[in-house]
């Protein structure tokens, strides 16, 4: 007996079925090892080239870098002064600032109204925002009182300028390279010191060194403003340059050979180089100086600071000179 189909079902029988030709091959071929997840362009893990780059040459934390055009870094650009004291004080002080941040509903008390008089008076744009944008801004670990100061990166000049505008001011400039400075109220202090005592202008190493900052300005009181402030990729290479343009580089370091009241080579032009506190003067860099002179100091106290140090030495320069 004949088998009964599904009623409405076709009769028509499978029959061979035709290849591609050879059309499809290519798709059937191996695509290699399976790239690791960081290659991935859609994987959550992916890092493109230039993010990579960007992550090797972030500096260390406390660690300044300056750019080699002359400006600070994206993360000096966004820095703040933070707390009442330290705001007053810097717009006293003619810190340049790009804009003042209170925060909504905090008490107002003489030091809070003569900032915004002063930022008014200057024309610094004053934001009122919330408390957590402050803190946000702050870095969430400063005592910021309810306002902020923002701050633009600093220009820096050339070393080679930098002498050159010297030159053109006197026959016997005065300049001060920081060797491993990296406290910026130091900074301040030999920028302010620098311009109290007749000094040209100052050198910084673009790495291993503090940038002229907040809080750099806010200790130079002002000085910064008038003080121009040089970057060197190579802090040796520049003094060999000086030395080649007939500068006579000097070494501050608690070591040195020869002591500050017998220091006799004043009537030429100078580059007084400051070490760190503690460490000194770099072995390369007292290596490339004509004469290290130390300060005599008494002998419970182990080393002056820095910025004191440069004071004391440069105080003596001046008052040779004269």
């Amino acid at each position: 007996m004949a088998k009964i189909g599904r009623p409405g079902a076709g009769k028509s029988k499978k029959g061979p079925l035709k290849g591609t030709g050879g059309h499809g091959r290519k798709s059937l071929e191996g695509k290699g090892p399976t790239p690791k997840a960081e290659d991935r362009k859609y994987h959550k893990t992916y890092r493109s080239p230039k993010a990579t780059t960007e992550v090797r040459q972030t500096p260390k934390k406390g660690q300044f870098v300056a750019s080699k055009t002359g400006k600070a870094s994206k993360a000096n650009a966004t820095e703040v002064l933070s707390g009442r004291n330290s705001v007053v004080e810097a717009l006293k002080a003619s810190v340049p600032a790009t804009a003042l941040f209170i925060a909504q509903r905090i008490e107002v008390d003489d030091r809070v109204r003569e900032s915004m008089t002063i930022a008014n008076k200057r024309g610094i744009v004053i934001n009122e925002v919330t408390r957590v944008e402050i803190d946000r801004m702050t870095g969430g670990d400063s005592v910021h009182q309810g306002i902020a100061l923002q701050v633009p990166p600093y220009n820096y000049k050339d070393p080679n300028e930098l002498l050159d505008r010297a030159l053109s001011q006197s026959s016997l400039p005065l300049l001060v390279a920081l060797d491993g400075i990296t406290d910026p109220r130091n900074l301040g202090a030999i920028i302010r010191s620098v311009a109290a005592f007749g000094g040209n202008g100052i050198i910084l190493p673009q790495r291993r060194s503090v940038g002229v900052t907040a809080a750099a300005w806010k200790t130079s009181a002002g000085a910064a403003a008038r003080m121009p402030v040089a970057l060197a990729a190579n802090l040796n290479q520049t003094i060999k340059e000086y030395k080649r343009r007939g500068v006579f580089v000097v070494g501050l370091d608690g070591d040195g050979d020869v002591s500050l009241p017998n220091f006799q080579l004043f009537d030429k032009p100078l580059l007084v180089v400051v070490g760190s506190e503690g460490k000194g003067l770099s072995r390369l860099v007292q290596e490339n100086c004509d004469q290290v002179i130390s300060i005599p100091i008494s002998e419970v106290t182990e080393s002056l600071n820095a910025g004191i140090a440069a004071s004391v030495a440069l105080y003596q320069i001046a008052a040779l000179r004269a």
